[in-house]
């Protein structure tokens, strides 16, 4: 079985990196923010507030998925129903739609599980 990778001491540390501007900003370097952040590092691939809370609870389970949501920057997701592909997008682009569905409907949109489906540049039809 191989080792796991160690951080030597030339090797930048995201982790710490974030801590450090966190605490700049007057934040704090909590247990829990930490394994956000050793989970959000810990992978390339996207995951989704409740698949980095299940991570995060495997190692410690009080923390709760609020925190989780704190921790985490708000953004919505634009989802290829043919492929696949998820894409990150600032939560501003759908202001105009989350302040219809209010003033129209009465119904708050919650941009921590907020997607929008459609194609994708690459699937759809070549004009």
């Amino acid at each position: 079985m191989a080792e796991p990778a160690t951080q030597t001491a030339t090797e930048p540390d995201p982790v710490e990196d974030v801590l450090a501007l966190v605490r700049e900003h007057g934040g704090r370097a909590t247990p829990a923010r930490r394994l956000l952040l050793n989970a959000l590092f810990g992978s390339r691939e996207h995951r989704s507030a409740e698949e980095l809370s299940a991570e995060v609870h495997a190692q410690a389970p009080d923390v709760h998925i609020s925190t989780i949501y704190r921790n985490l920057a708000s953004h919505g997701h634009l989802v290829c129903e043919k492929c696949g592909t998820m894409t990150e997008v600032p939560d501003g682009i759908f202001n105009d739609l989350v302040r219809a569905a209010v003033s129209h409907y009465g119904f708050t949109i919650n941009p921590h599980r907020f997607a929008v489906t459609g194609r994708c540049a690459n699937c759809q039809p070549k004009a």
